[in-house]
């Protein structure tokens, strides 16, 4: 199964829509976004826009969790963790968090078969034992490129997408 990857939009609806047009192209039915969303406003637009279901978890400039938890009641395709995500997508165990550090850490207990951040902007993949660490860099292009992730479950494969090559 694919599943996207994004992090650090930052409020940058434009590349959003970009972003979550090529997924949907891909007939990618999860999403999973590492934090730094921003605005509840920008949250409630990724949920009208993807079809499927959305894993959030929050990030540091993500300070309004009351309004992102208001959004979350709104879609039930929605869910919004406030530090770290944890969730089986097939017969997979997956967590997400905003910061490498926590990350790297996650992934040295081998509980996880793959565990995605996002929060410094740099796409990165290795595997620390046998779980996937992978950064999908930065949805809005701060400090670098756009860019998300296309990640396969099975494979364990994942892709890099260039939002500027789309």
């Amino acid at each position: 199964m694919k599943i996207a990857i994004v992090s650090d939009s930052h409020d940058n609806l434009p590349n959003a829509y970009k972003a979550m047009e090529h997924i949907k192209k891909q007939g990618i039915s999860t999403l999973i976004h590492c934090g730094d969303v921003c605005a509840p406003s920008v949250l409630e637009e990724f949920a009208k826009i993807f079809n499927g279901k959305i894993f959030v978890t929050c990030g540091n400039v993500d300070g309004d969790h009351e309004g992102f938890k208001r959004v979350e009641k709104k879609y039930p395709s929605l869910t919004v963790f406030e530090d770290t995500g944890n969730v089986k997508i097939g017969t997979k165990n997956i967590a997400f968090v905003h910061y490498p550090d926590i990350a790297r850490q996650m992934a040295t207990n081998g509980n996880f078969d793959a565990i995605f951040y996002g929060h410094n902007h740099k796409p990165w993949e290795e595997m620390v034992g046998n779980t996937k660490l992978l950064n999908p860099g930065t949805l809005a292009g701060l400090f670098n490129k756009a860019t998300f992730a296309i990640y396969d479950t099975e494979s364990k494969n994942a892709e890099l997408v260039i939002l500027e090559k789309i």
